[in-house]
């Protein structure tokens, strides 16, 4: 075979192995974009829900922001004032294939105080409520299941206080608070120490 041939021969060779590089990649990209689901819970201070998360194995990342108000794109400031009927939330992206969904609700519920209303620890007013933001029936279903379980292990002697209503539209906070216990840790552990947080979770839910 001449030389020109065999190059010929190589480079059509090439040509199918980048082909099918190429159609494995794509596969592999649908198949992540298939496993992708996203969840909005509100669990008071969302720099310390964004925290929780991003431990839980399966989740790729959380935003920190507003859900459950009637002022379009609100500021930290105007929720922060109670002026929009927001509260501060989270958005959680997740593998799907490797974290569900009932997960997600376990990893909330020993987050928060549920027995609380219109507050969390050491924040007081409606912005600090707490929600689970559900966006489909199957999704209600799960989480009226977590909450009935726990108040039917009779845990705690007051009532769940904690939402379970319809995801409405979520807005990112600013930048400054996304991630906030990584830019700022030395005054995210003076908040959270001062806030009493871990403290009263364990009084809750028991040692982690």
């Amino acid at each position: 075979m001449k030389l020109q041939a065999k190059r010929l021969v190589v480079l059509s060779l090439l040509a199918v192995v980048v082909f099918f590089i190429g159609v494995r990649s794509v596969q592999s990209n649908d198949q992540i974009a298939a496993n992708l689901g996203k969840a909005y819970f509100a669990g008071g201070c969302f720099w310390s829900m964004e925290l929780a998360f991003e431990k839980v194995e399966g989740v790729l990342f959380v935003t920190s922001g507003f859900m459950g108000g009637t002022v379009a794109n609100p500021s930290y400031e105007e929720v922060s004032a109670g002026r929009t009927g927001h509260a501060e939330s989270v958005e959680v992206v997740y593998d799907s294939s490797k974290v569900s969904y009932p997960k997600l609700l376990d990893a909330f519920w020993h987050n928060i105080d549920p027995i609380t209303a219109n507050g969390q620890f050491c924040d007081y007013g409606n912005e600090y409520r707490t929600a689970i933001f559900f966006q489909t029936d199957e999704e209600k279903r799960m989480s009226d299941i977590s909450k009935l379980a726990i108040e039917q292990s009779k845990r705690f002697q007051k009532p769940i206080s904690t939402q379970i209503i319809k995801a409405s539209q979520f807005y990112p906070a600013e930048e400054y608070h996304q991630d906030f216990y990584k830019k700022n840790p030395v005054r995210y552990k003076v908040y959270q120490s001062n806030c009493g947080r871990a403290k009263r979770l364990e009084e809750l839910w028991g040692k982690p």
